[in-house]
């Protein structure tokens, strides 16, 4: 019995060592978790925007918006040409276009210049090959190439758009 209680009393100071860095181990954890607790729910607060009467932020005044005004379209007339075939059967595009205006106020101006609009697509229509209207690729070339050709036509006025209403390639 006395070697039990020789071991017993070499094992207690060895457990009561061993606890105390568990402790110190297990403080920080808890401090650690707390810290990150108090970061993350301020965190939270400051998106939600529930801190700001906390900290006393003002809200930003409101601007009046302008009011919106809506599109306006102009329809040109359709387009018919006859696309670069080199030499094989004769190959046809048939184009209807809208075009949308920045502003209404620019509608005058842009009848006025319709013609000069009107051959500028004319010439680029006709240069195009069956290849080059392929897939959503090419339809989007051909909007941007419209686009950049109308509004060098008729500047000052600014299109926004080039809309198609109907495409047909025969």
């Amino acid at each position: 019995m006395s070697d039990r209680t020789a071991d017993e009393a070499l094992e207690t100071p060895a457990s009561d060592a061993a606890a105390k860095p568990n402790r110190k181990k297990l403080l920080l954890l808890a401090g650690g978790g707390i810290v990150l607790l108090l970061l993350i729910t301020g965190g939270v607060l400051y998106v939600t925007g529930a801190a700001d009467k906390f900290v006393g932020h003002k809200e930003p005044e409101k601007v009046a918006e302008k009011p919106v005004v809506p599109p306006t379209f102009y329809d040109l007339p359709d387009l018919l040409v006859n696309l670069n075939t080199s030499g094989r059967k004769a190959s046809f595009l048939k184009l209807s276009v809208s075009l949308e205006l920045e502003r209404a106020e620019d509608l005058p101006r842009l009848q006025a210049v319709m013609p000069r609009i009107l051959d500028n697509f004319q010439v680029y229509l006709r240069e195009l090959r069956v290849e080059d209207l392929h897939g959503s690729p090419g339809i989007y070339r051909l909007r941007e190439e419209l686009l950049a050709r109308v509004n060098s036509a008729a500047a000052p006025v600014k299109i926004a758009d080039v809309l198609f209403k109907e495409m047909l390639v025969q």
